[in-house]
């Protein structure tokens, strides 16, 4: 149905106008046979879905997971832990244990 997009405007008129004569004579003559009209067919612009074979569903799996592979190869380098030397951490402690001592001489029990 997508020849309707090239149509012009007066083609589309003119389509109708016709799609009516033709309803309008489908009409008369199931009157003139008795029998009840046939129904107008609609049509949806749904499309049917294509169904993926077994087949194509693994290579798609296969190459998703060779994708997710070389993403998480790029970021699986080991990351280097910091270590604090012993004097850093001393002086990290003598750090907190000043702070402390000035809150609890400022009477509170919480920083």
């Amino acid at each position: 149905m997508d020849t309707f997009t090239n149509l012009t405007a007066k083609q589309l008129r003119r389509a109708a106008d016709l799609k009516e004569r033709i309803d309008a004579l489908q009409e008369k003559l199931s009157q003139l046979l008795g029998a009840p009209a046939p129904a107008p067919v609609v049509e949806t612009g749904k499309r049917k879905r294509k169904k993926i074979s077994a087949a194509g569903i693994a290579r798609i799996r296969a190459a998703q997971k060779a994708r997710w592979a070389a993403i998480k190869k790029d970021s699986a380098a080991p990351k280097r832990k910091r270590k604090v030397s012993a004097a850093g951490r001393a002086k990290l402690a003598a750090l907190a244990r000043a702070r402390w001592a000035k809150v609890k001489a400022a009477g509170k029990s919480s920083l």
